[in-house]
């Protein structure tokens, strides 16, 4: 999906400082009314009349806490996700356990507690058999 033109932007807010209806403005540039509002709002409280940013890459949260992580899982190898977590919100940052466990699995850090489960497939049937 991407962005309306910041002509059609600039066209919708010049609509609205002449004091036209944002029902008027949609019809008008078929637009949804609601996004009328919300171009609107947006600029009131900010001035900004450019598009927010859609996609692209965003920085962990934790990325530059990799030695921390390493030392508390070198102590403590049997820690779970949540308790890292509940670590590092006492640390002051809060993440969620799927961005953490991304994270530590960019970092090659497994946390696999038990060996017995760690068998990547099942044991296969003798040949033979039928």
């Amino acid at each position: 999906m991407q962005a309306y033109s910041q002509d059609l932007r600039d066209r919708v807010l010049r609509a609205v400082e002449r004091g036209e209806s944002p029902t008027e403005i949609a019809r008008r540039f078929e637009v949804s009314r609601v996004w009328v509002y919300q171009v609107a709002d947006r600029f009131k409280a900010t001035g900004e009349r450019g598009s927010l940013q859609i996609g692209g890459y965003r920085r962990s949260r934790v990325a530059d806490m990799e030695p921390t992580l390493r030392g508390w899982l070198k102590l403590e190898p049997d820690l779970t996700l949540a308790e890292l977590c509940e670590r590092l919100a006492k640390e002051g940052v809060e993440i969620k356990i799927p961005a953490l466990w991304h994270q530590l699995n960019k970092w090659g850090l497994s946390l696999k507690k038990n060996p017995a489960r760690q068998r990547a497939r099942a044991r296969r049937r003798a040949e033979g058999t039928t």
